[in-house]
């Protein structure tokens, strides 16, 4: 039957367009996860350029543990078919200051991703506990059914978002927005459509996550992006123009 038991939790992404919280890790093996990242992120420095927290699987195995294993593939086959891509992972951390400025602006992934269809669904692993307090991920669900929209640029100051872009305010109804609270080990799935954002930390814990972006393997890439190097871990992938790479480490049974 699967993580998700019934087909309700499918029926459920396809209207919101987000599910969540998922239980996949268990509190023991989150804690192992977190602390190869402190190890991870003691050696590289934490204020690392987020570009050098991009594509990690790559090279960490434990970060290749966490985007492959087989309860995040189970829950991904469940809700977007048998065949399955990484297209893409990311480690996003935001530390807690009272006075923190730092925030995500309202916005779309597949606006900047050059994919044709631009079709693609991302798993939140939360490594820390992603709480309202701590800035976690809010969204708009039902947002996904609109389509892509322009993008501008925000005017206000610390958007962390890579080029500054922001959904126009006229274009989001935010009262029907919710808070993508998550234990540790827990995740979320949100399709790339979707408008989310999120708040400031400005509390005193770090609020940390892994993103696993997926897409299926009738997508194309048609912006080449360097950051951007797809592995097939779930299928045949039998057709595909993805430029796959060979999988850097085994997968898990």
């Amino acid at each position: 039957m699967g993580i998700l038991g019934t087909g309700v939790g499918a029926a459920r992404y396809r209207t919101d367009g987000i599910l969540f919280p998922i239980d996949v890790f268990t509190p023991e093996e989150i804690a192992a996860y977190r602390a190869a990242f402190d190890r991870f992120e003691q050696a590289e420095g934490r204020d690392r350029p987020q570009e050098r927290n991009r594509a990690r699987h790559h090279d960490q195995e434990f970060a290749w543990r966490l985007a492959t294993d087989p309860r995040l593939l189970d829950v991904m086959r469940q809700l977007i078919g048998p065949d399955l891509v990484i297209l893409g992972t990311d480690f996003f951390c935001k530390y807690g200051d009272p006075s923190a400025d730092k925030f995500v602006a309202w916005h779309q992934d597949t606006t900047y991703w050059g994919l044709e269809p631009p079709v693609a669904h991302t798993a939140w692993i939360a490594i820390d506990d992603s709480t309202i307090e701590n800035g976690c991920m809010r969204a708009i669900p039902g947002s996904n059914h609109g389509g892509l929209v322009t993008h501008g640029e925000s005017e206000r100051a610390g958007n962390i978002l890579s080029v500054n872009q922001e959904i126009p305010d006229e274009l989001v109804d935010s009262s029907g927005a919710v808070d993508v609270v998550l234990r540790a080990g827990q995740i979320s799935i949100h399709d790339g459509h979707i408008f989310h954002s999120s708040n400031a930390n400005r509390s005193t814990s770090r609020r940390c996550g892994m993103t696993v972006r997926f897409v299926t393997p009738d997508v194309r890439m048609v912006t080449e992006r360097s950051e951007l190097r797809p592995v097939l871990v779930a299928g045949s992938g039998e057709g595909t123009s993805l430029p796959l790479a060979d999988p850097p480490f085994a997968l898990s049974a």
